[in-house]
């Protein structure tokens, strides 16, 4: 597939798309959102790829929001639509992939691009990062899933403050509140969500898929988590990678997980 606004490479496994806009700041705009979805729907569809790391080209930002010129005059019905199209086509569907998805928030990750970041699996960010949720100051709240993924990572009343300011934070702030896993050298940034990837990969690709649906369960209204777990506990037993799993480690050895 040809892009004009990302870049997608893969090595031993792992599977990396770039935003690629630096004059914009990478900034989202809806030609963007559609090609991550389509290189996240052609990663999660390759068996070889095992993790799915995004990051932005550059080193000031990962993706610093949307792209504001696209929606300055939609209108209510076109701004819902805006919201309502980019959460299914992009937002969840980052937060349902089956393949784990690591965001290496290299630089200014704000309103569209702490979204993106927010709805990977988990993050890793850079020294120089800073994030926040600036829509307020624009006469706008968060409408690819902000005001939902915040407070599920620092709480209600962290949410409510960085929303309600509109503020940026820092990424050893935002490693205090939880919302980033790691902070590290920009330099070391992409080496070490490869550490970390590499260390996925020695696991269950199977189970990892189940593990996701289950998490993500907890999480969703109406849906019994633990019911989830428990189906997706069951699931695993009728798979190769279990069998194989539990055969390696009864026979001392280290498992060789096929995905299966």
């Amino acid at each position: 597939m040809n892009f004009e606004n990302i870049i997608i490479s893969s090595e031993n496994g792992i599977g990396q798309i770039t935003i690629n806009r630096p004059s914009k700041l990478n900034a989202l705009n809806v030609a963007t959102i559609k090609e991550l979805h389509d290189g996240f729907e052609n990663l999660d569809g390759n068996p070889e790829i095992r993790v799915i790391i995004i990051t932005g080209e550059g080193e000031k930002a990962f993706v610093a929001g949307a792209d504001i010129s696209e929606f300055a005059n939609f209108s209510i019905e076109e701004g819902a639509q805006l919201a309502q199209q980019g959460q299914e086509l992009l937002f969840d569907f980052i937060e349902n992939l089956k393949t784990p998805v690591i965001a290496a928030v290299n630089g200014f990750a704000l309103g569209g691009g702490l979204e993106l970041a927010m709805a990977c699996h988990f993050r890793i960010a850079s020294e120089n990062a800073k994030m926040g949720l600036p829509e307020v100051s624009l006469g706008v709240i968060p409408g690819y899933g902000g005001t939902q993924r915040l407070p599920q990572l620092v709480g209600k009343g962290r949410a409510m403050e960085m929303i309600m300011t509109a503020g940026m934070i820092t990424a050893d702030d935002a490693y205090r509140a939880g919302l980033v896993n790691h902070v590290v050298p920009q330099t070391e940034l992409l080496n070490f969500v490869k550490e970390i990837a590499s260390k996925i990969m020695r696991n269950s690709p199977v189970a990892i898929a189940k593990a996701i649906k289950a998490v993500n369960a907890n999480f969703k209204d109406g849906v019994d988590g633990y019911q989830t777990e428990i189906r997706n506990f069951g699931k695993c037993f009728g798979t190769e990678d279990f069998k194989e799993g539990t055969t390696a480690f009864l026979e001392k050895r280290k498992a060789n997980f096929k995905g299966n």
